[in-house]
């Protein structure tokens, strides 16, 4: 699912799930590297979680808002709240632990 400043609050901050945001670019190799590990994250864990992407170019306030200076960054959230945050390629495995713990 991609995210923009529109549904933000309703997707993010308001999920009564944890959710665990992709900040991405296009252009970004890393990101492009992260992606099936994404998308893989969102297909395991569809009743436990949720797992979004926010393209930084089309929403930079979104990024800026939540300090992103590097991409790929993932912020895992839990209840309206920033939980932890990893910047750059990471395996499956730590990105659900961060999502989960």
């Amino acid at each position: 699912m991609n995210i923009t400043k529109a549904n933000f609050e309703a997707e993010v901050l308001k999920s009564d799930i944890p959710v665990l945001v992709d900040f991405w670019a296009p252009w970004c190799g890393p990101c492009r590297m992260l992606s099936p590990v994404i998308e893989e994250l969102g297909r395991e864990l569809k009743d436990q979680a949720k797992v979004v992407k926010i393209n930084v170019d089309e929403e930079p306030e979104l990024a800026s808002q939540f300090g992103v200076m590097s991409i790929p960054t993932v912020i895992a959230f839990k209840n309206g709240k920033a939980t932890s945050k990893v910047v750059g390629f990471r395996a499956k495995e730590e990105l659900k632990s961060l999502l989960l713990k």
